[in-house]
């Protein structure tokens, strides 16, 4: 087998989707906790504010998305198919979200009456609750595993997927991304607005420890083949200690007014979560937990070595034009949100 740097392409390559996957959650994440915290906004101008501290961004953040998606396709097709037809529903629910959210933010302005732009307030925040929720739920279920026979295929109930793990998994997803969503906007924000949204940041990180502590106590006690790789390397609990750590950090800079380190506190959270469900799952791409024998890894299911090869060198080259467009962006609109005739 081919290496690059003394580790091989497959590797690489799932070195490579978990950091597109991580940057999606990274940035989409605050997305996603400002639509889901939007009704929690009571003023119209208070609306207007945040749906304009994202409007910039938004859509460009679900641009890691379609990378991952692309990059899993490309590298491992076996568990592109496996995955999208095990989680059809889901996804499919995901997709739906995703749709109506963009909607929601683009129509809402296009007319001045009240119960239009209600509805679409609605609709945003109930599609931004969805799609945390969903992904949530898809990840809790890839770390857990599912049914899968030997031609790689699920066999099971999708309603199997709404098992109390996988549950607690999508609920503190979801208090995360509010939690991200809220910070951000405390950095986008003054005056009144400023002032209640750093008092919900401050109630969304309670309830993301809260969620977070039941999940990881479950963890412990019912899920144990997820911390095999951590009892196997001690040197790894520097993860979790750097994470604990990183979320403790986050009142703290919120209480001293450092905002931006705050937020990135929140960002390092959201990554370390992710590095640690990637080194518990691997080498797993999709856990087969009735027979293991029939689990999908990064080797059974990548594509040929020159094709992972080929894959490497454009992502080298793809990936950090991304990321420099992406940083771009967020400098050129930096700084408080000043309402305009071309606001939302």
């Amino acid at each position: 087998m081919e290496t690059f740097l003394g580790i091989d392409y497959n590797v690489w390559w799932y070195l490579v989707f978990g950091a597109v996957i991580s940057g999606y959650a990274i940035l989409d994440g605050f997305d996603l906790g400002a639509g889901a915290l939007h009704l929690l906004l009571n003023k119209e101008l208070s609306r207007r504010i945040a749906l304009n501290a994202i409007g910039p961004v938004w859509d460009g953040n679900e641009v890691w998305l379609v990378i991952g998606g692309g990059a899993l396709f490309a590298g491992f097709p076996v568990a592109y198919a496996a995955i999208f037809s095990a989680f059809y529903v889901p996804f499919m629910i995901f997709l739906v979200g995703l749709i109506f959210r963009g909607v929601a933010i683009e129509f809402r302005s296009k007319e001045p009456g009240k119960l239009w732009r209600k509805t679409w307030d609605v609709v945003y925040c109930v599609a931004s609750i969805i799609i945390s929720l969903s992904l949530g739920l898809m990840l809790g279920n890839v770390a857990l595993g599912i049914s899968l026979n030997e031609q790689k295929e699920f066999d099971g109930d999708w309603l199997s997927f709404f098992n109390f793990f996988s549950i607690m998994v999508a609920i503190t997803t979801l208090a995360l991304f509010m939690m991200h969503g809220a910070i951000y906007l405390v950095m986008k924000t003054e005056n009144r607005l400023y002032t209640k949204l750093y008092i919900l940041a401050r109630q969304f990180i309670i309830f993301f420890v809260l969620s977070f502590v039941i999940t990881t106590l479950y963890t412990l006690l019912y899920v144990p083949h997820l911390g095999d790789f951590f009892r196997a390397h001690p040197s790894s609990f520097v993860i979790p200690v750097l994470m604990v750590l990183a979320i403790a950090n986050i009142p703290r800079q919120l209480k001293i007014g450092k905002y931006r380190f705050a937020f990135i506190s929140s960002s390092v959270t959201i990554a370390l979560l992710l590095i640690m469900v990637a080194l518990e799952v691997f080498p797993y791409l999709l856990y087969s937990k009735d027979n293991p024998a029939n689990s999908i890894t990064v080797h059974n299911a990548a594509a040929s070595q020159k094709t992972m090869k080929i894959l490497l060198i454009i992502a080298l080259i793809g990936t950090p034009l991304v990321a420099t467009y992406t940083s771009f962006v967020f400098w050129t609109f930096k700084g408080k949100v000043k309402l305009d005739e071309t606001s939302y």
